[in-house]
């Protein structure tokens, strides 16, 4: 893995831009952006994806797998996540050649700009977060810049270039850039511990959401619910917090909160004035999101019925409990769900939708450092919220394999073994999934490595079964 340098100088021009890991959500968003701006494109990815084949379609060269013959002589600027390893051919020609080498966070700030800006963090709900807020403009006649990191559904993208002064960001706290943003208005949706290998300690990744919310130029807009936020929330010494849940006393309190298989009813309170509204996607933890989005629109000067209103028309983002298809009566779901409270909210949200159904879970765990810290978190949520646990192997995304770490340790903590099942090989778990799946049930995907590859072997075993 590559920490980011936020102290490398970024360029005030860029002409031409390389991608190394181009075909990921963010990375994605970023470089639909700069095409936008009329910059060429280029980029890599390890693997194609239809994100790939999009970019190429508005122009940028792509290619798959990384090697130095895929830095044209005409490149000025290279971009990296920080999920590539310091060896990366593309990486090290850069280097070698004396580019301007950025973080994505750094392209992103130079995207940005002057404009005014929203910046969304938060261990958990960035994304859908970030969507209702952009979705939220959007209604009320707005139209701002914005880079989220998934595909807000009502928009049909992750990114787009607005006529606006307002920019609306997913801010990614996992490796601490998202102090790099000169953020006008700051939305903590939730401080749950993670991303603690960066930061070495729990204070430190406190002390780091508290500077974030101290720098805001205008407002503060944080969770009342969350343990972990109203802890950061005695740090913040800001003269505009607001706060937003189902606490009585948040500024903006959320009550009377009803999922179901039609959405999530739910009233918001600000002082004196209530408006009710209904959004046409599950769970309670998509109404505690609303409240957040709906705290940073009145935030922006947007009357608080139009704000609420506006929310209404949020169909969800890509990976965030997204249904693929029905085969034989069983619905296959995806969720990027990826922390023991994301996978209790995801199957939380599930739960109310499926009815008299069962919910079989199909866990892939992320990255070996987290499961070796939460297995024991991730067995405890599955077992309470799922009927059926499948567990594949770990995703180690930028990590290397630690000895001992596999999948069959979130298994192995289940109180009851006849709830999981370890399945290391896809094509098996598949076949188990649609084998164990009956009439009315739901297959759910969790994970945010692959595992939504998954999903066409799960429908072709659920196909190939109701013949």
């Amino acid at each position: 893995m590559i920490r980011p340098d936020l102290s490398l100088p970024i360029p005030e021009t860029i002409d031409a831009a390389h991608f190394i890991g181009i075909g990921g959500s963010g990375m994605s968003g970023l470089a639909r952006m700069f095409l936008a701006r009329g910059i060429r494109v280029s980029g890599s990815d390890r693997a194609d994806s239809p994100g790939l084949r999009e970019l190429e379609a508005l122009g940028a060269t792509v290619y798959v797998g990384h090697d130095a013959a895929n830095l044209a002589d005409d490149v000025d600027t290279v971009i990296h996540t920080g999920a590539i390893w310091p060896e990366n051919p593309e990486f090290v020609l850069a280097k070698e050649r004396r580019l301007h080498v950025i973080h994505r966070s750094q392209a992103l700030h130079w995207l940005i700009g002057s404009h005014r800006l929203v910046s969304v963090a938060g261990a958990h709900g960035k994304t859908t977060s970030t969507g209702m807020i952009v979705t939220g403009l959007t209604a009320m006649g707005e139209n701002p810049t914005f880079v989220n990191g998934g595909v807000i559904a009502a928009l049909g993208v992750s990114s787009a270039p607005g006529s606006d002064d307002l920019f609306v960001i997913e801010a990614d706290e996992s490796d601490g850039t998202f102090l790099l943003y000169d953020t006008s208005i700051a939305l903590i949706t939730n401080v749950d511990p993670d991303h603690l290998d960066h930061y070495g300690s729990r204070d430190a990744f406190d002390a780091a959401f508290a500077q974030f919310a101290n720098e805001a130029r205008e407002a503060v807009v944080i969770s009342s619910d969350d343990l972990g936020a109203v802890a950061v929330r005695e740090r913040i010494t800001h003269p505009n917090v607001i706060t937003f849940g189902q606490a009585t006393d948040a500024n903006v309190r959320l009550h009377d909160v009803a999922s179901n298989a039609s959405g999530v009813s739910f009233t918001i309170t600000v002082g004196e004035q209530s408006v009710s509204a209904h959004m046409p996607v599950a769970g309670v933890h998509n109404a505690l999101n609303a409240a957040g989005a709906a705290a940073v629109l009145v935030a922006l000067g947007h009357d608080l019925e139009a704000a609420v209103r506006s929310l209404e028309g949020f169909g969800g983002t890509a990976r965030r409990f997204e249904l693929h298809d029905t085969i034989g009566g069983v619905s296959v779901y995806d969720d990027y769900a990826h922390h023991p409270t994301e996978v209790d909210a995801a199957l939380a949200a599930a739960r109310t939708v499926v009815g008299s159904g069962r919910i079989i879970a199909l866990h892939q765990p992320h990255t070996y450092s987290r499961t070796q810290l939460m297995h024991r978190e991730f067995a405890e949520v599955l077992e309470n919220r799922a009927d059926h646990t499948i567990v594949l192997d770990v995703y180690g995304a930028r990590e290397d394999p630690v000895e001992g770490v596999t999948g069959e340790l979130v298994s192995n903590d289940f109180a009851d073994p006849s709830n999981v099942h370890f399945v290391a090989d896809w094509q098996a778990a598949a076949d188990y999934a649609a084998q164990v799946a009956q009439d009315g049930d739901f297959i759910v995907t969790l994970g945010c490595g692959n595992v939504n590859l998954i999903i066409p072997q799960v429908l072709e075993a659920l196909a190939a079964r109701a013949k």
